[in-house]
């Protein structure tokens, strides 16, 4: 199987491209974030063309979450369990969920297609909501691992969180200043991997970014962040025979801001033609 996740900032503005990728790249699930528009509005048909299911969830232009499969995908969900809300004058009492989450089952494996909230500055309370929403999303992963300690689960997005200093080459996001780098984030992050969950893109391709802000010529600069993961549990995480960065979709006509990012994965596992024969 080979999986990715994109945040398509838009996929009503960017189908052909999204679409072409994955045909090119032979994805067989691809997980998208910002998709930007409500499902129904979703441009399933393109996609269906291409010989992929789509499940999406998204209630306006802004936020939504969608994934695309080559093979049917059961077990939906539009919210793990605990998800926060958010209301705009920060109260979290009854507030409503945004589009933030979806899960499904293929071939297999728990995938979980995530835009984290981006928290806005530190101190606002879209921060404290990020900080609310990640704490939930652990707790999520700790009790799905603890009754299946065996689960391939795999979160998957864009997480809005350079986890280290290494994650960040943009001069303007600034450790003490800027969210994205500040330490609770970084805790939050690294709590996701304490519950049992491994980066399992880093080892495989240990620099480059998945995020270029549009201002500022950052693209050409280089001056990038990576801010979109692929986590995995141990029974995901061995399964992984490659990853990869497609840096080069950052290039182009009216491209996202963020590249997909790909995992290879062998779900066969070892051969078994040394096991004794039986007659």
């Amino acid at each position: 199987m080979r999986l990715a996740t994109w945040n398509v900032n838009s996929v009503r503005a960017r189908v052909d491209r999204i679409v072409d990728f994955a045909v090119r790249e032979s994805i067989d699930v691809l997980a998208m974030q910002e998709i930007k528009c409500k499902a129904e509005q979703f441009p399933f048909e393109q996609f269906e063309e291409a010989g992929y299911h789509v499940e999406a969830h998204g209630f306006s232009q802004w936020n939504g979450v969608a994934i695309a499969s080559r093979d049917p995908l059961t077990d939906v969900a539009y919210a793990f369990p605990g998800m926060p809300g958010f209301a705009k004058d920060g109260a979290a009492a009854d507030a409503p969920q945004e589009a933030r989450a979806i899960g499904a089952t293929v071939g297999g494996i728990r995938v979980w297609s995530l835009y984290v909230p981006n928290g806005r500055a530190l101190g606002d309370p879209h921060f404290f909501y990020k900080l609310d929403w990640l704490s939930a999303l652990q707790q999520y992963t700790t009790d799905a691992l603890e009754t299946d300690p065996d689960m391939a689960l795999a979160l998957v997005g864009d997480f809005n969180i350079a986890p280290t200093d290494a994650d960040n080459g943009d001069p303007a996001v600034v450790p003490g200043f800027s969210t994205h780098v500040s330490p609770p984030e970084r805790e939050a992050f690294a709590a996701l991997e304490s519950a049992g969950l491994t980066d399992v893109v880093r080892p495989l391709v240990p620099t480059g970014y998945t995020y270029w802000d549009y201002k500022r010529l950052r693209f050409p600069k280089n001056e990038g962040m990576r801010i979109d993961f692929i986590l995995g549990s141990h029974a995901f995480a061995d399964a992984v025979t490659g990853a990869t960065i497609h840096r080069n979709e950052r290039k182009g006509e009216a491209p996202s801001d963020h590249v997909p990012v790909v995992v290879d994965l062998d779900l066969e596992g070892p051969d078994d033609d040394d096991r004794p024969m039986i007659f």
